[in-house]
């Protein structure tokens, strides 16, 4: 009987942590495409400030996604620890 509340425990904790990474995913995707249509509607108002705002846009977007794989690692290392 313990047993099996054990394995159902894992395997709850195995479907956390894949519902955990794919927020974390799908999260980012909506940040940088966010970011992606405004940095493009930006360069389309004011196109002698595009260095500046292409300068951010990358920057931004890779904060972002360096803490969704932060955050996908994290989730993959619950899952396997």
């Amino acid at each position: 009987m313990i047993l099996l509340e054990v394995a159902a425990g894992a395997g709850l904790a195995k479907f956390g942590a894949a519902i955990g990474a794919a927020i974390a995913v799908i999260g980012a995707g909506f940040g940088i495409g966010n970011i992606g249509k405004t940095s493009v509607e930006s360069i389309a108002r004011q196109p002698s400030a595009a260095g500046d705002i292409r300068s951010s846009m990358i920057l931004s977007a890779a904060l972002i996604e360096g803490v969704a794989l932060f955050a996908v690692v994290v989730c993959l290392l619950t899952l396997f620890f």
